[in-house]
């Protein structure tokens, strides 16, 4: 059995799809459904069985949740990253994260674990190393104190611990998210209702929607999982984006050019973004590819229409 928590999330669901297509085993949900419309992503998968977080929390404490199992995605987490309840982001971040670690490592599984490139703050750095680590809010910081935890174990450790970094994903699955879905969402939506994508005006020195950030479509995000859980030799926390570096007025002509119509129109930061605002973000990928990754990410150009294809097939998760 492999165990995916946040398994009816955004990346969580997808990667449940990426499973369901590259191993025969059985796959575990972990999730809080307070907010049941994301029972839409997992409608069209094979799940074997759904527990709920605080059940599965009060299981782990006890040892009394344990099968066998092969393998640990752990994808849940409060990714509100205008959150500021520190307690609250520290327990759902941090101290879950903990917990089942720790138990991974008593029962030699693998653990991969969705970590967040909001480590970096504004940089300019984005490369695996404490300097460059410089969150800009809670979350940020959260997500850099269970890395900094894990790398105090990564010596002694005897089985598989990887932390993956993401940059700003993508994809489909996402409509549960609101606010904090991706631009292309947003896009997408404010294109077909309006006829015009809506942008943020300059900021750090850049030009109107010129601010730029690492864009990357989610089944590449999978790619980079499922490779990790077919190499458990390799350990350590990695970035995960397309060490490419796009403009926001690229993923709003991506969307445009998919719709055939549409305008770019900008507007003004809401109160208080700006000053916490990445107005900059690349991958550096070197620790990726000495690991002996060597898959491809598709620019915008190419991820985002397939996002917006995947949209309209329902038997595609065409819900989001």
């Amino acid at each position: 059995m492999i165990i995916v928590t946040g398994g009816a999330g955004f990346i969580g669901s997808n990667l449940v799809r990426g499973l369901n297509r590259a191993t025969g085993e059985d796959i575990l949900v972990v999730d809080d459904l307070t907010d049941g419309h994301k029972f839409e992503n997992l409608a069209d998968l094979d799940v074997a069985d759904y527990m709920d977080k605080d059940e599965f929390m009060a299981k782990l404490e006890t040892g009394g949740y344990r099968r066998r199992v092969s393998a640990v995605f752990h994808q849940g987490a409060c990714a509100t990253t205008t959150e500021w309840d520190g307690r609250y982001m520290m327990e759902n971040n941090f101290r879950y994260s903990r917990e089942l670690l720790r138990d991974c490592l008593r029962h030699n599984t693998p653990f991969i674990y969705a970590s967040s490139a909001a480590v970096y703050g504004a940089g300019p750095g984005f490369s695996e190393t404490a300097e460059h680590e410089r969150p800009l809010n809670v979350y940020g910081y959260s997500k850099l104190l269970f890395d900094n935890y894990v790398r105090r174990l990564l010596p002694e450790a005897g089985s598989q611990i990887v932390g993956l970094r993401y940059f700003n994903v993508y994809g489909p699955r996402e409509q549960h998210k609101g606010g904090m879905a991706s631009v292309a969402w947003h896009f997408h939506n404010q294109v077909a209702e309006s006829g015009e994508a809506r942008l943020f005006e300059g900021s750090d020195g850049y030009g109107p929607g010129e601010q730029e950030r690492d864009f990357v479509f989610v089944d590449d995000i999978v790619d980079v999982n499922l490779w990790f859980l077919q190499h458990p030799e390799v350990s350590g926390i990695y970035n995960a984006g397309t060490g490419r570096a796009q403009t926001f007025n690229d993923v709003a002509r991506a969307v445009i050019d998919w719709h055939g119509r549409g305008d770019i129109r900008y507007i003004p930061f809401p109160a208080g973004l700006k000053e916490a605002y990445q107005s900059y973000t690349q991958a550096d990928l070197t620790r990726l590819r000495a690991a002996g990754y060597s898959g491809e990410f598709r620019p915008v150009q190419a991820g985002v229409p397939a996002y917006l294809d995947r949209l309209r097939a329902p038997s595609e998760g065409g819900s989001g």
